[in-house]
């Protein structure tokens, strides 16, 4: 078949309309499943302070005399603890003719463009609480830094060996941990935590883990639940709980927890405090172009770290 002579067609026309969707697809994920399970709170100074109490081991030979004369003790002190804030922030500055010429997708320029950075904002922090940061002071030329989860927990982490070490709360500083020789994450380290944690006085319910460790997990041979899907013919293969000696724990993947950590928690005992609330305002305007920063400044409080653990030191692929 050919073309027959002199047709004009759409290779020849100069004027047909261009076709672009009115629709912007972005798939980057946005969930924050720690900060979603963790409290929300309020912090007051840029120091955020608080108090942590535990009872006496409990005695088997608690018996007297009848008539016996009492005896006493001190009392044992609460314990001090305490994480600095953080702030974090995303720009941006748009044109003043990007604003207002016809745009597909969006209307304003500038209102897009606040909600994509108030996503990235958002993951940022969910990558940052969940990261093994210490905590730094900071000064007019260093950036103050929030201790992070990995960081906090120390009662109950299990290491790899070699050079692995705790970080935890001490001196008014959270440290952060020192890596140990990658392992593969076994089962029965998972219940040694579990159990630690337990022993600890936590009500450990949620097991965090990345993409990888978490298809290990659901590899695990002991006591699971996996959703039945057989009346639509679907095979589950992951565990979405894992039932232990002490109790049913969710299985939570992240895109954003760090990889070589499996972290066991009691979110009741986890809190990110807010010493200003993410928002946005403008700078002042030096140009043709509208200037915006977005803003958050906050902490994160480990309630007790006792009530929490981790398996650490991973192997990743």
């Amino acid at each position: 078949m050919a073309q027959a002579n002199f047709t004009f067609d759409s290779y020849d026309a100069i004027g047909n309309r261009e076709s672009l969707s009115d629709v912007i697809y972005n798939i980057d994920p946005t969930e924050t499943p720690f900060m979603m399970m963790a409290g929300r709170g309020k912090a007051k100074q840029k120091f955020e302070e608080w108090q942590t109490d535990s009872l006496e081991t409990p005695v088997a030979t608690n018996a007297v005399l009848e008539g016996d004369e009492a005896s006493f003790a001190d009392p044992d002190p609460t314990v001090r603890l305490g994480n600095y804030t953080q702030i974090s922030t995303k720009t941006i500055m748009i044109s003043g003719t990007q604003e207002v010429v016809d745009k597909a997708g969006r209307k304003s320029e500038l209102a897009y463009q606040l909600a994509r950075k108030s996503k990235s904002l958002k993951r940022d922090l969910e990558t940052q609480l969940c990261d093994n940061k210490a905590s730094v002071l900071g000064d007019a030329t260093t950036v103050r830094q929030s201790g992070s989860l990995r960081a906090w927990i120390a009662t109950n982490d299990d290491l790899g060996a070699g050079a692995g070490a705790s970080g935890g709360f001490s001196a008014g500083i959270v440290a952060a941990a020192t890596a140990g020789t990658p392992r593969a994450f076994l089962e029965s380290d998972l219940k040694t935590v579990i159990g630690n944690v337990w022993d600890s006085g936590g009500d450990p319910t949620t097991i965090l883990v990345g993409k990888f460790n978490k298809r290990v997990l659901s590899g695990f041979t002991g006591n699971s639940t996996r959703f039945d899907r057989g009346e639509d013919k679907r095979l589950t293969a992951g565990i979405d709980v894992y039932v232990s000696d002490f109790g049913d724990h969710r299985v939570v993947p992240s895109r954003f927890t760090t990889e070589a950590n499996a972290f066991v928690l009691t979110p009741r005992l986890w809190e990110v405090r807010y010493l200003r609330p993410f928002f946005q305002h403008a700078i002042a305007k030096t140009g043709d172009a509208e200037k915006r920063q977005l803003l958050v400044e906050y902490t994160l409080c480990s309630k007790n770290e006792k009530g929490s653990g981790v398996i650490a030191d991973l192997t990743t692929s």
